[in-house]
Formats: structure tokens, sequence, C-alpha cells
């Protein structure tokens, strides 16, 4: 029964491992090319020994446009619309999972019906909203938009349902607490998981976000990451190893970011699916 046990571990191990393989050769293949030059990428069988020249194309990424400051851009963005859409969402969940108001299904019906409607069809009222604020070419017409989402109060609100009782909100209402208190204090912290996995989904959408940037920003001091990759390219020919350079330093932080959260992200989803 052991050795049974034991064969059938290997086997997942080995779709694991050939999975994660194959998930991380497209990462891999563009460090590659952003080592070596343009004809990598062109190359059949493609080329799988790193070059030499990462530092130099590296160099010219910086030099060619202003890709650290665009880098923090997208940082502060990013960053942003991550606690915004897990405190927002959070509230917002909590209103339409515990609280009784009139209109509470419609509301939520509009909500869900959202989700249903394309993004692109947004950009022209958004754009129209931003220039009568006067915020094109400013980084909060990239912010605000963002620190909140249909799919966000969702994820909350579903949570909510399913781990928070009326029991333990009427008993925090016989002590005395408002509704406020019942919510930072006794909400939130046992959904924080959730809330955590929902702002790292909106800080990664909000770093890998090229349209809405490409359409609402035009100084090159305020362009985001994506923006400054497609910066690196002009209208008549691409250098394809400088433009894996500035995506591979580009995707650099992400990397980082998972590496220290990514055991608590996937602890987090986990949770809501079993307690789900």
């Amino acid at each position: 029964m052991s050795a049974r046990h034991n064969h059938v571990r290997w086997w997942q191990y080995a779709v694991l491992g050939g999975a994660a393989a194959v998930s991380l050769f497209p990462l891999y293949w563009m460090f590659v090319v952003a080592t070596t030059d343009t004809a990598a990428a062109t190359r059949m069988p493609p080329e799988v020994v790193p070059g030499g020249n990462f530092f130099h194309l590296a160099g010219l990424v910086f030099s060619t446009v202003p890709f650290l400051q665009s880098i923090l851009n997208s940082l502060a963005v990013a960053t942003t619309i991550g606690v915004g859409q897990a405190l927002l969402c959070a509230l917002a969940g909590f209103a339409f999972a515990k609280l009784r108001f009139p209109g509470r299904g419609v509301l939520f019906l509009v909500v869900l019906l959202t989700m249903t409607v394309p993004t692109q069809l947004a950009v022209i009222p958004q754009y129209l909203i931003m220039s009568e604020l006067g915020w094109v070419d400013t980084l909060q017409a990239l912010v605000v938009p963002g620190l909140a989402s249909a799919f966000g109060i969702f994820w909350m609100r579903q949570h909510i349902v399913s781990t928070i009782s009326d029991e333990l909100m009427q008993a925090a209402y016989l002590d005395g607490a408002s509704t406020w208190q019942v919510f930072w204090r006794i909400v939130f912290p046992i959904v924080r998981p959730a809330a955590f996995v929902l702002g790292l989904f909106g800080f990664v959408t909000a770093w890998n976000d090229f349209l809405w940037p490409f359409i609402v920003l035009k100084s090159p001091e305020r362009f985001t990451a994506q923006i400054a990759i497609k910066a690196l390219q002009n209208s008549y020919d691409i250098d394809l190893g400088l433009a894996m350079s500035g995506s591979f330093l580009a995707t650099v932080p992400l990397l980082v970011l998972f590496v220290f959260v990514g055991r608590r992200m996937v602890a987090g989803i986990l949770d809501g699916a079993f307690k789900g």
C-alpha cells in the first residue's frame, strides 16, 4: 500500500514538474533573447543558452526611456489600487452581504451585470470623465477607476456570506458596537486573507494594464512600465532584444512579489475555497 502511494505521488510530482517547466520556459526564453539579440527570437530551433549582452541591453533600456521612473509609477499605481480594492471591495461586500437597505438586491444585480460589459466599451466615456476632471496625463486617472471592481465586490460578498454568521454580528451589536466597528474589528480581520488575495490580483492587473495607460498618459515621465516598453519600439523596426530586456526588467518585481507572498496568496485562495 505504501509503495503504491509513493508511486502515485511520484507521478504527481512528475506532472507538476512538467507543467512548471512548460510555464516557465517563455520567461526563460525571454531572458535568453534579452541577453543576446533580435536574431535569437527568430532562430529555429529556439536559442536556449543565455548570452552576455543583458547588462548592455538593460543600460540601453534605461537610457532610451525613463524606465526607472516608469517602474516607480507602476509600483505607486498598482500598490494604491491593490490596497484600495482590498478595503473598498470588502466594505461594499460587507454592505451587500450583511446590511439591509432598500434596493440591495437590485444594486447587487447591477454590479454583477457590469462584469458582462467588455472593458473596451468604457474607454471613451471614462476618457471624457477624466478630461472633464482635468486628470488626463496624470496618475490619478489610472488609480481612481481601479480602486473598486465588480469582481472584487462579488468576491468579498461571497466570502463574507460564507464566513461571518449573523449571530456573531448580533452579539457585537448587543455589546454596543457600531456598524463600522463591527466591520473593522470583527469582519475585516476574519476575511483579511481573501482581501489580501484580492489586493494581489488588483496589483498584478494594474501592473500589467496597457490599454488605458496608453490612452490617457502622454508625458514620458508619467509612463508606466508597460507604456515604457512600448516606447522602446519605433515605427519602422523592432529591436526584440531591447524590448525583451525591458519586458524582463518589468517582470522582475512581480517575480519578487510572488516569492515573498506566493505562499500566503495560495493559502488565502484555499481558505476561501474550503470555507465556501
